[in-house]
């Protein structure tokens, strides 16, 4: 069927609902609208649904979100896990309960029990409930740091990471199996609760997650002496890391935080940012004007479902507020997570951090530095939370610290994914650390850029919207996968990686290996004097992606060098 007659049947089918229909009446003059909803299927890939709230085929709806949840159910029978049953969490996002609700109740209709929480909670607290209940998957309903028109579908596995293979093609599979709306299951939700089938799930799992954040804490005793000399501001960016991030440190005796106030409550319009991503600079405003006022130590935002942490760290010899970069944050982390480590109870032998293909080389040195295995797995968290199982099942490898640039990062093995209140405690608790010897989280950075060199790393993006920017985007892979550069600018490429042929190729002796990591739609090019260039779309925005590192001798001409090669790389996109 073409988009009109799918439109059409929206319009006429019984299964679906007056609100529905009205809407699509409405957009009945709007060729151009009417494509858009119609012309393809919101898709469920390896990171479920995410697309703009609305009715149609195209978009987040209830339709959308049962038809996926019948999918999983389908699978968990299949597999046979329905004994076991689902966690589900949800953000402040507009729809974000109706949806968790919908999902519950079609599983309920499969026979599948349901524990879903009473109220927003965190990315990072959906995981950890997910194996602390011994739950089959989870499902959690946000669309992280999108713009307010978006939500978004989650799934995770048993071991509480996102769906990795084999179990994410065999839910695609079955997602795509269904072509008819009129099969997916749905229940009563009162009638479910009867039934044994849906339980509301709080308290119990809040207070267990908290308490393994607490595990974590390296230096009590730092922050006990400092409590009363450490100033943090803190937004949740009307999400859900409010109460969590504000319970733990208050628990670890945290005396002195400020939430901005305008920004404390749940919103899903986002009313005080375009949209809530602790990455943008817009993001910290508000925050950076409390922080002034407070005199703070540090400033912390966490976006909607609490999974990325951005970070200002003050520098006392200019009285600025320096913004941390997901690397930054990442590396100055994982360099107090190790070295605390070290210093409390010695480094395990087959200690591992691990960094996706996008992060900082700076965690290279790192692990060099420590003698641990440095791991490199492919860009999504899922992947790292996939090596913690690997090392679990085969009694080989220990987990230390994970993160990767898009400002996420997991201490300890509670969660298997980003974790924004536990990094939110670290960075407290490292700024108490460092403050008792007389330095701030920036002097510690700067010790770090010293000890392994001024690493700089950066990120540029197009946007490119709807179909003719799907097009547009695979047409760029496609001519750069077709067409190695030999250089970028002046830099000489020396390795190409295709990670989607699984091909390495030397540029100088034209050898192909192979990458040793999944298919994935991903460019990478190694240039000389530690530089590097990777292409990818996002999996997550109708956008594709720029990710470029450099090596300098000081931190300015670590800063020319990354702007150098972040305009050759914009032109590599032009050709």
């Amino acid at each position: 069927m073409d988009y009109k007659e799918l439109y059409q049947e929206w319009l006429e089918k019984p299964c679906f609902d007056e609100e529905t229909k009205k809407e699509l009446r409405s957009i009945a003059n709007d060729e151009n609208e009417i494509k858009e909803r119609f012309y393809t299927e919101l898709e469920f890939g390896t990171a479920g649904l995410r697309g703009v709230i609305g009715a149609g085929l195209n978009r987040m709806n209830i339709y959308t979100v049962r038809k996926a949840t019948q999918g999983l159910a389908n699978y968990i029978l299949k597999v046979g896990g329905k004994e076991r049953g689902v966690a589900i969490a949800f953000d402040s996002r507009r729809m974000s309960p109706e949806f968790a609700d919908v999902a519950a109740c079609c599983l309920a209709a499969n026979g599948i029990k349901a524990y879903r929480f009473e109220s927003l909670r965190p990315t990072p607290e959906l995981s950890f409930a997910v194996r602390t209940l011994g739950c089959i998957a989870g499902i959690n309903i946000t669309a992280s740091h999108n713009p307010p028109e978006y939500n978004g579908y989650k799934v995770y596995w048993e071991d509480g990471a996102q769906i990795t293979p084999p179990h994410d093609k065999g839910i695609m599979d079955e997602v795509k199996a269904i072509t008819d709306f009129s099969v997916l299951k749905t229940m009563d939700a009162k009638e479910a609760e009867k039934a044994g089938l849906y339980e509301v799930i709080g308290q119990t799992i809040d207070d267990a997650y908290i308490a393994e954040l607490k595990k974590q804490v390296k230096n009590p005793e730092a922050i006990k002496a400092m409590q009363k000399d450490i100033t943090i501001v803190y937004t949740p960016l009307h999400g859900t890391g409010n109460i969590p991030a504000r319970r733990v440190l208050k628990e670890i005796g945290f005396e002195n935080v400020y939430v901005v106030p305008e920004q404390e409550l749940p919103n899903g319009e986002f009313p005080t940012v375009s949209y809530p991503n602790p990455e943008a600079e817009e993001a910290f405003t508000l925050a950076l004007k409390l922080a002034k006022e407070k005199n703070a130590d540090l400033v912390l935002a966490t976006d909607p479902d609490a999974d990325r942490l951005g970070v200002y760290v003050k520098d006392n010899k200019s009285g600025n507020y320096i913004p941390l970069t997901g690397n930054m944050s990442g590396c100055l982390l994982a360099e107090y997570t190790i070295s605390q480590i070290k210093e409390k109870q010695g480094l395990p032998e087959d200690g591992a951090l691990i960094k996706t293909i996008v992060t900082s080389n700076m965690a290279d040195a790192i692990a060099e530095y420590y003698h641990v295995q440095l791991i490199e797995v492919l860009t999504g968290f899922k992947y790292i939370g996939q090596k913690i199982l690997g090392f679990e099942q085969k009694h080989n490898g220990t987990y230390l610290f994970g993160f990767e640039e898009s400002y996420g990062c997991l201490i300890g093995t509670h969660a298997r994914d980003k974790d924004a209140i536990v990094a939110t405690m670290a960075l407290c608790e490292a700024a108490a650390y460092y403050k008792q010897k007389g330095m701030t989280l920036w002097d510690a950075m700067v010790e770090m850029y010293e000890r392994y060199g001024y690493y700089k790393d950066d990120v540029k993006s197009i946007t490119l919207k709807g179909i003719e920017g799907l097009e547009k985007i695979q047409k760029i892979m496609d001519h750069l996968r077709n067409n190695t550069p030999s250089a970028i600018g002046p830099y000489e490429v020396l390795e190409a990686r295709d990670y989607k042929l699984d091909t390495k190729k030397n540029m100088k002796t034209g050898e192909v290996t192979t990458t040793g990591l999944p298919s994935s739609n991903v460019l990478y090019y190694d240039l000389p004097d530690h530089a590097w260039l990777c292409v990818r779309p996002s999996g997550t925005e109708p956008k594709i992606k720029l990710y470029y590192g450099v090596k300098g001798t000081s931190l300015e001409d670590a800063d020319e060098k990354s702007k150098e090669l972040g305009s050759y790389a914009m032109k590599l996109l032009e050709e």
